[in-house]
C-alpha cells in the first residue's frame, strides 16, 4: 500500500522497516505511515452498520481531476461505484481503502 501512495503522491520513503513504512514530501513536513495488519479487512464503501467501516480516509487536491484519476488507475486504484459530488472522485486503493480525488471550488479556489 505504501508503493500505490509513493506514486500517487511522488514522495520518496522514507523509512522502510519490517512491517512499516513512512513516506513523506522531499522537501520534509508531515507524511504518512503505514504499519502491516495480517487481520485486515476490506472496508464497505458507502459504510454499513453490518460490515466493516473504512479506518480511514485522505482527501487529496489536486489541480486536473481527470488527470488524477488515471494516474491513480495506472498505479492499480478502482473507481467505487458510490460518487457523492461532481468535483470530487471516491476511488479505492489497492488494499480498498477509499480515498477521494478532488479540485478546489469556490471561495479559496
Amino acid at each position: 500500500m505504501a508503493q500505490f501512495y509513493q506514486g500517487l503522491l511522488g514522495w520518496p520513503m522514507r523509512k522502510v522497516e519490517p512491517g512499516w513504512v513512512e513516506i513523506a514530501p522531499p522537501d520534509g513536513g508531515p507524511g504518512l505511515s503505514f504499519q502491516t495488519e495480517p487481520l485486515f479487512t476490506r472496508p464497505r464503501w458507502p459504510s454499513t452498520r453490518s460490515e466493516q467501516q473504512m479506518m480511514m480516509h485522505l482527501d487529496i487536491e489536486v489541480n486536473d481531476l481527470s488527470s488524477a484519476v488515471e494516474h491513480a488507475l495506472a498505479l492499480g486504484a478502482t473507481v467505487t461505484d458510490f460518487q457523492p459530488q461532481d468535483d470530487v472522485r471516491v476511488l479505492f486503493d489497492p488494499a480498498g481503502h477509499p480515498f477521494c480525488l478532488f479540485v478546489r471550488t469556490g471561495p479559496g479556489a
